[in-house]
């Protein structure tokens, strides 16, 4: 190696969006945010792609459109080169909504990038459409074949969800990375507020899926009892069998998982996860699988009160849930979502979270986490 390049410093953190600084004091309540963090890593083309939404300010009514970073992996320099700016996703809109909650897949035969996402009306918020029991979000996505440089047109999936949102306050996708399965399956993981009437809407769990790269899409059944924001990874037993995984944020207290034999279709009845702790009403947390021997690695807030202090967790018997341990945390201080991510370098997993000095939402950053670190470092007590 020449001796004036640099090394590869998984340490390293890597500002991806900002939170832009108000040019008026006045003006500081429509203060441009960034959040809602979806990393995915492309290996035929070394690729690194970074997703957030945009938003006039740092509230979720305030969202607006959904925004990408180009990452390459560069072998001779052991570094990845992020393009110098973000690219607006201009077809990823409908007039008059705003676009949230990116979520992409890549389905490996055709090359074709998917990144679904969710379009709500501008002005009306979750909360409203749960009160009315009226759901008014949309189910979209776009498409690449050339790893995000082009953009289809948005398509709108109406008829995957018309038959059941009459029982749909209103849904959303992932957010984080959706997952194709061995067998060629695309996976967006979901959750949905479902109401039978008089009773109050619910949130629980769910999946799109599609068995044809993507042509056509159905709707899974949901998880039983309450559960919200998820992500799932594939895992694989000792006889080679296939199941598929969900980590759901929840309500109560504490983590919710359940294992899949249909690949999605259905899930065995979800279960508390003691070791793996909410933080205050619930946060995001983010999910990936590590084959052979199976692992799997889960970020998330250690802190039981506030966004803080991002962790990563290691199970090395992933169909058990008591098998959880904290690891290390990957962020001191502020902050919230998070993306994992496979890397070109075997030795780490890439990490897309939501950080800043005094809160979470002053930045997305980018950062690598070492996998030796996880599978043989001594358990540490949890935070």
């Amino acid at each position: 190696m020449d001796d004036k390049t640099p090394s590869f410093d998984p340490t390293d953190k890597t500002t991806i969006f900002k939170q832009e600084q108000p040019q008026r004091w006045w003006f500081w309540k429509r203060q441009v945010t960034y959040r809602i963090p979806a990393l995915i890593y492309i290996s035929e083309n070394k690729t690194y792609l970074a997703f957030a939404e945009k938003r006039k300010t740092p509230r979720d009514i305030d969202a607006d459109k959904l925004v990408m970073r180009r990452g390459l992996w560069e072998d001779d320099k052991k570094k990845i080169e992020w393009d110098s700016g973000h690219e607006l996703l201009t077809s990823a809109c409908l007039p008059n909504h705003r676009s949230m909650n990116p979520c992409p897949v890549y389905e490996r035969e055709s090359k074709t990038l998917f990144l679904f996402f969710i379009c709500v009306p501008d002005g009306v918020s979750e909360t409203s459409q749960i009160k009315a029991k009226k759901n008014q979000t949309r189910l979209c996505y776009v498409t690449s074949q050339d790893t995000g440089k082009i953009w289809s047109d948005i398509i709108e999936l109406k008829d995957v969800i018309s038959e059941k949102e009459k029982n749909w306050a209103t849904f959303a996708v992932g957010p984080g990375h959706g997952i194709q399965m061995k067998d060629g399956r695309l996976i967006i993981p979901a959750c949905v507020y479902y109401f039978v009437e008089p009773n109050a809407p619910i949130s629980h769990a769910v999946t799109f899926y599609s068995d044809d790269q993507g042509r056509t899409w159905h709707v899974g059944k949901l998880l039983e009892g309450e559960s919200n924001e998820c992500q799932m990874a594939e895992i694989i037993d000792d006889s080679g069998q296939s199941l598929l995984y969900c980590n759901a944020r929840s309500t109560s207290g504490f983590r919710v998982e359940a294992l899949s034999t249909s690949s999605g279709e259905a899930f065995e009845k979800p279960l508390p996860v003691q070791k793996l702790t909410e933080t205050d009403k619930g946060c995001q947390g983010s999910v990936l699988n590590i084959p052979s021997p199976a692992l799997l690695l889960y970020s998330h807030p250690t802190d039981k009160n506030e966004r803080k202090n991002l962790g990563i967790y290691l199970n090395k018997s992933p169909f058990d849930p008591n098998q959880w341990t904290y690891k290390s945390t990957i962020y001191d201080g502020p902050s919230g979502y998070s993306d994992l991510a496979e890397c070109e370098n075997r030795e780490y997993i890439a990490c897309l979270m939501e950080c800043g000095q005094k809160k979470e939402t002053e930045e997305i950053a980018f950062k690598f986490f070492k996998i030796s670190d996880a599978v043989e470092s001594p358990q540490v007590d949890s935070p």
